[in-house]
């Protein structure tokens, strides 16, 4: 790994290549980025000639089709360079230029076409359907038209839609705001490590702070961090409510009951499958409650407090992963998925998919991203620890995903929703940890397995859920009319730790300032989907180990299906109902005889 001076975070080029993505494999240059951005922008007038034409003929309207779909492929590669460029360095103000020129080209091309959508709403179902007769290669759009039609209610005039087209790149500066200030604004003071040396707080070495086992390094990091973000209560307070505000106009503009329902219909997803995960989980808080419990006593506290929710409960076991054991051990664990699958795991892992560690601007935590039909990149912030190898195998599942939506279907096709996505990334992790633990003969580390795999389910299905319940009770109080400043923000975040954690969590003024950092609150009714994502990966994931062949099968047809059919469909024909509260009960339960096992291994 690469040293740093004076436990400063190096900068960005002190970081070795093979520790870099390699983005020359979506661009070789700038120049090219130049020479995309251009050409799109050239297509992006085209686009003019289509307008009011679209129901002349069978081939006109199959030309546009044609036209958009080029368009939007290209765009997105232009715009995912150039974030992803300033993800290495949100400092860089080169790359924060071509961002910001991307996004604008995003505005302008949406504006360009903004007609299309209304236009095609326009035309008589039973144009429609001759015109799938008369040009067969209109096939390829059936299902994404259909989907459109599907919307007609909440599609606005061709004017309006222009105007709200031309809106993207104000509704999209709380989030722009929140980014800078988060990832390049923001600066945290030096702590005390165990060793008494000086330390620079950053986001991506809070983790491993508040996982030591010297509580006074938890505390110190844990009141460091919140007492930073504190400074800034009052305005992140603002860039949140602004974005929330902007939730709540869209989806009136778009004439939906509430936010919450537009942003789950984008999906198809129906508002009870919300509802049913919230009241499973609570159904289930005793669970939790329990956990917390058994976490105070095994580390022998009078009192337990937030920062104390991650530090190891079993002593003993002090676990460093360098990178490429990692790599190897990811690999190991998802042989139950075949050989195709960790041949490609393995291609990606050595072909410069992966920018690995931490340096100066660069943008915190972890995600896979990628643009049509180039590979599938991954950021890491990599430290090391037990839980990095798992976010390696979480986000590499994220891009295997990618990788074969992208190898089988159509760009029209060859995304897949967000609802999906936290399935393939958690199902690499829950393999993953069934083949540690079937590899330990020890005691203690069967035990610290144990408390990974529990404090999966606290980070993904409780404290996902509870973001959700946050987001659910913040937009409706905006939608009713309510004024949320920071207090009132902090306020109905407490109660929900009270609720989540139970009685024997100090619940720490500082974690009310919480919300404050959470950069999936800008996504509109987004995480929910990381706990029904993962009570899916868990039913699938059992699937696989029990019945091998058939359910492997199923599930790479999982991962190839894009977005050709509704995600919902795509998960029950993986052999998963989400419209159920089942899925989530039964992860629950998997929770509850895991945190039986424990329990009983402590009391040997």
């Amino acid at each position: 790994m690469t040293s740093t001076k004076g436990n400063v975070l190096p900068s960005r080029a002190e970081i070795p290549a093979a520790m870099k993505w390699q983005l020359e494999q979506l661009y070789a240059s700038d120049n090219a980025w130049e020479a995309e951005f251009s050409a799109v922008k050239e297509m992006g007038a085209r686009m003019a000639k289509f307008q009011g034409r679209l129901a002349e003929s069978a081939d006109t309207f199959y030309q546009a089709m044609v036209l958009q779909d080029s368009i939007r492929e290209k765009l997105a590669r232009v715009f995912t360079y150039a974030k992803m460029r300033k993800d290495e360095d949100n400092a860089n103000s080169h790359y924060q230029i071509l961002t910001d020129r991307a996004q604008a080209l995003i505005v302008e091309i949406s504006s360009a076409g903004s007609y299309l959508t209304p236009e095609l709403l326009n035309i008589p179902e039973e144009t429609l359907a001759r015109f799938f007769t008369e040009e067969p290669k209109l096939e390829l759009y059936r299902h994404f038209i259909m989907e459109l039609v599907r919307r007609k209610a909440h599609t606005l005039s061709a004017n309006e839609e222009r105007i709200m087209a031309m809106s993207g790149e104000v509704t999209g500066a709380p989030q722009n705001i929140f980014t800078m200030i988060n990832n390049a604004d923001l600066k945290f003071p030096s702590i005390k490590d165990e060793d008494g040396n000086e330390v620079e707080l950053t986001k991506g070495r809070y983790i491993q702070f508040v996982e030591s086992r010297d509580r006074r390094v938890r505390r110190d990091a844990f009141e460091t961090l919140y007492g930073t973000y504190n400074k800034q209560r009052n305005t992140l307070a603002t860039c949140l409510m602004s974005s929330v505000k902007k939730d709540v106009f869209t989806s009136r503009a778009r004439h939906y009951a509430t936010s919450r329902a537009y942003f789950l219909d984008e999906n198809n997803i129906p508002e009870a499958v919300y509802d049913r995960l919230i009241e499973a989980v609570h159904d289930h808080n005793p669970l939790m409650h329990r956990y917390v419990r058994l976490r105070k006593e095994a580390l022998g506290y009078d009192d337990l407090h937030m920062y104390d929710i991650y530090t190891p409960i079993i002593k003993g076991v002090d676990i460093k992963v360098p990178f490429r054991e990692a790599k190897e051990t990811v690999a190991a664990g998802l042989a139950p998925l075949g050989q195709d699958y960790v041949k490609v795991l393995r291609e990606g892992m050595e072909g410069g998919w992966i920018d690995v560690l931490e340096n100066q601007g660069k943008t915190s935590g972890a995600y896979s991203w990628g643009a049509y039909p180039g590979p599938p990149f991954v950021l890491l912030n990599y430290n090391e620890s037990l839980d990095n190898m798992f976010t390696l195998a979480h986000e590499m599942g994220h891009s295997l995903h990618t990788w074969h939506s992208f190898k089988h279907q159509p760009h029209v096709y060859s995304g897949y929703s967000i609802f999906l996505a936290e399935v393939a990334s958690t199902l690499n992790e829950c393999l993953l940890l069934d083949h540690l633990l079937k590899k330990t003969t020890d005691k203690a580390m069967r035990l610290f397995l144990l408390n990974h795999y529990l404090e999966q389910f606290r980070g993904t299905v409780f404290r996902q859920t509870m973001f959700a319940e946050f987001e659910k009770i913040v937009h409706y109080k905006v939608e009713a009319g309510e004024a949320l400043g920071a207090d009132a923000l902090c306020a109905v975040y407490h109660d929900l730790n009270v609720a989540y954690y139970g009685p024997d969590m100090t619940v720490d003024a500082h974690i009310d300032l919480e919300w404050a950092r959470i950069p999936h609150f800008y996504t509109p009714f987004y995480v929910y989907q990381y706990a029904t994502g993962f009570s899916a990966a868990v039913a699938l994931s059992q699937q696989i180990l029990k019945e091998g062949a058939p359910a492997v099968k199923r599930y790479i047809n999982f991962l190839s299906s894009g977005e050709s059919k509704y995600p919902i469909d795509v998960l029950r024909e993986a052999g998963v109902d989400m419209t159920s509260p089942e899925p989530v009960r039964m992860a629950l339960d998997v929770f509850r005889t895991t945190l039986e096992e424990m329990e009983n291994l402590l009391e040997r």
